[in-house]
């Protein structure tokens, strides 16, 4: 098999047949991409990004805007300790509501015209469940807040969350505290691992596949399980990129959404578009 970044040589065939699902319905074998190819797949998604930086800086500005009135709203109710919590759980949203993102890399390669119109329509013009996906992320989104709040009556007690002056101490120079801080990282991270296998390359699929979110959600856990190495890079990728965006008071999310987004369309072409075999 050779690269889909390279030219074709004697004796290649385009396979023409592109997408994770074969005409006779069974699941199509994911390219096997390099270590490296993440490092390519975000530098095709910047170049969208700023082919169209209305689109995707609006999407990263709505993305920042939410995630600061949610900062906000529970700073006013004195519930701070919970923002780690909805923050993670709200992030297992963003493969959804990066959406229009997906479309408007798709419109980019197809050669067809972009706007901001056509990438909030995109899910009303889908070919897959976009719409079942998104429960099931939504669900996901709520045993994780139910699993959050667990983990803070466990570790804090019935006697209520710390003030604010004392939260930051509590979570990181007592026992509770730091066992919170231990199990609540672990918990989230194999929801969060469970989260991007099933919807790495899912959503940009049903966007232009016609089949189910179960079977969009499979080709995708396939994708990640043929492509560890590289898959694991991309989401340590994805992970600095949001810390950065967090560390810089959410500002950075303004970029940092939108690029993911563009990515993650590359990313599904790469795994499950045409390719060159010999």
């Amino acid at each position: 098999m050779v690269d889909m970044g390279k030219p074709a040589e004697a004796g290649d065939v385009l396979t023409i047949g592109a997408g994770a699902v074969a005409s006779d319905g069974t699941l199509r074998e994911p390219a096997k991409v390099a270590f490296d190819d993440p490092w390519i797949w975000l530098a095709a998604g910047w170049r969208d990004l700023w082919q169209a930086p209305a689109i995707g800086l609006t999407y990263g500005a709505v993305f920042a805007l939410a995630a600061l009135a949610l900062a906000v709203g529970l700073l006013s109710l004195e519930a701070h300790s919970l923002f780690p919590a909805l923050a993670g759980g709200f992030l297992l949203l963003a493969p959804f509501l990066a959406m229009g993102l997906y479309e408007t890399s798709r419109r980019m390669a197809a050669g067809e015209g972009v706007s901001l119109g056509s990438a909030l329509g995109a899910g009303f013009t889908a070919k897959g469940q976009i719409a079942f996906f998104g429960v099931a992320l939504m669900i996901v989104f709520l045993v994780w807040l139910e699993l959050a709040f667990i983990l803070l009556v466990l570790f804090m007690g019935g006697g209520g969350l710390p003030p604010p002056s004392e939260f930051l101490p509590t979570l990181l120079f007592t026992y509770r505290g730091l066992g919170l801080l231990v199990v609540g990282s672990i918990v989230g991270g194999i929801l969060a691992a469970i989260v991007f296998a099933m919807s790495a390359v899912a959503v940009p699929m049903l966007l232009v596949e016609r089949i189910d979110a179960v079977t969009a959600m499979r080709a995708s856990i396939n994708a990640v399980v043929a492509n560890p190495k590289p898959m694991a890079l991309w989401a340590a990728l994805i992970a600095v990129m949001i810390a950065a965006g967090f560390a810089t008071l959410l500002l950075g999310l303004v970029v940092a959404f939108p690029l993911i987004g563009h990515t993650t369309w590359h990313v599904y072409r790469s795994v499950y578009g045409p390719r060159v075999t010999k």
